[in-house]
């Protein structure tokens, strides 16, 4: 992501604005996902998904993640049959790493994969979001 200041905050202004637009048809988690715009910008800009893994320990707070990795064009679907998951899901998109649903799996799943990175001596980073 190689965007200004100006145009990370113009952009998330228009996430939020999509979010609502979106989740006021199909339902979904709104609020978790509209205080972690900055937040996944923040890490989308300084780490590189799917390189990086980035590992969200609750699930559903990871809307902003899935419309900056490609699947914007799919939230008609968010919830429904066949359609985009609610939550972070490994079979949608490689840059979901791990399937969490509410939370307290993240840090030990990092762990894991720092491990796993580091005995196959590779130099990605792991980055478990909390919260």
């Amino acid at each position: 992501m190689n965007l200004s200041v100006n145009e990370l905050e113009d952009l998330a202004v228009q996430i939020r604005n999509f979010l609502i637009e979106k989740l006021s048809v199909t339902g979904g988690h709104l609020a978790p996902n509209l205080g972690v715009v900055e937040l996944t910008l923040a890490l989308h800009y300084c780490f590189d998904s799917p390189r990086d893994k980035m590992i969200f320990d609750v699930g559903h707070q990871a809307y902003v993640h899935k419309i900056l990795t490609g699947r914007m064009d799919q939230f008609d679907t968010l919830r429904k049959y066949k359609g985009l998951c609610g939550f972070v899901k490994r079979s949608e998109s490689e840059h979901d790493v791990w399937e969490a649903g509410h939370s307290s799996t993240s840090l030990s799943a990092a762990m894991g994969m720092a491990m796993a990175r580091d005995l196959k001596g590779e130099n990605n980073r792991v980055i478990a979001m909390i919260g």
